[in-house]
């Protein structure tokens, strides 16, 4: 019963994402910035193309899928810090605008069942979102030399919908906390930039403190396995950044459950 209504609210909120123009918008300027960033990534002036060419005259040997596999997915992962925020606004505001947010409280359902739900029809439509970034990088892989391993791109693809999955379920968990979804994409957003200025700070500290910030940055995780990194800590502390959100979540909504 608790995995048909997760499944049930899954579909619910997946297909709901193909029926908002909002949605649409936000993934047409998600390629577009994405398909910006490939290109300046491989012509531009300090651009992968252009490091081959000062590397050959150099003498030094370089990867060419690997930089640029890095640098892509470093621009994406900074882009999805102000993509998502819009995604997850809507969670459970509109729920709270259309009077159903109650119900959905007071129903027999477990908070966590429906948190669950909502958050998987989100990384649903994320995932259907970088999709066409494959076609970009089946392109640039296919001629490349020597080939790069599948893993590599694997990993960080993997990094990708885990850091996703973070910042969406503490997004959700901003948005019910709130009645604007505005207001929800900012706090959201507000709370990404402190994450960013964590990681940036992690990098500069030269100390024990520094060290304790880069184990809890989310975007340190999410390098890692961009460089094919794969250390069992990150991925549980990317897991635990995602129960945390629906964790809150579900707290959140029990408060009404209460109130009642």
């Amino acid at each position: 019963m608790i995995i048909t209504n997760a499944i049930a609210i899954f579909q619910k909120e997946f297909q709901s994402y193909f029926y908002s123009p909002l949605a649409y918008i936000v993934s047409g300027i998600f390629w577009l910035i994405s398909g910006i960033f490939m290109v300046e990534i491989l012509l531009g002036e300090q651009g992968v193309i252009q490091q081959v060419s000062v590397a050959e005259q150099l003498g030094i040997p370089i990867d060419v899928p690997y930089i640029f596999l890095q640098y892509f997915f470093w621009a994406i992962g900074d882009l999805c810090l102000f993509i998502l925020p819009i995604l997850s606004m809507g969670l459970y505001t509109e729920e709270r605008q259309r009077g159903t947010l109650e119900l959905l409280a007071t129903s027999p359902i477990s908070n966590w069942v429906v948190a669950l739900g909502k958050l998987l029809g989100v990384i649903a439509f994320f995932i259907a979102m970088i999709l066409p970034l494959l076609f970009y990088e089946i392109i640039i892989f296919n001629a490349s030399q020597p080939p790069i391993s599948p893993t590599v791109p694997l990993l960080a693809h993997l990094g990708l919908i885990l850091l996703a999955s973070a910042i969406l379920s503490l997004g959700m968990f901003i948005s019910s906390s709130t009645d604007s979804t505005i207001i929800s994409a900012i706090l959201t957003f507000a709370l990404m930039l402190f994450l960013w200025i964590i990681d940036l700070f992690a990098q500069n500290i030269d100390n024990i403190f520094g060290e304790v910030l880069q184990k809890i940055s989310l975007l340190e995780c999410y390098k890692n396995l961009v460089q094919g990194i794969c250390d069992t800590s990150n991925l549980v502390l990317l897991f635990s950044y995602i129960l945390l959100g629906l964790f809150l979540t579900a707290q959140s909504i029990d408060t009404l459950r209460y109130n009642k």
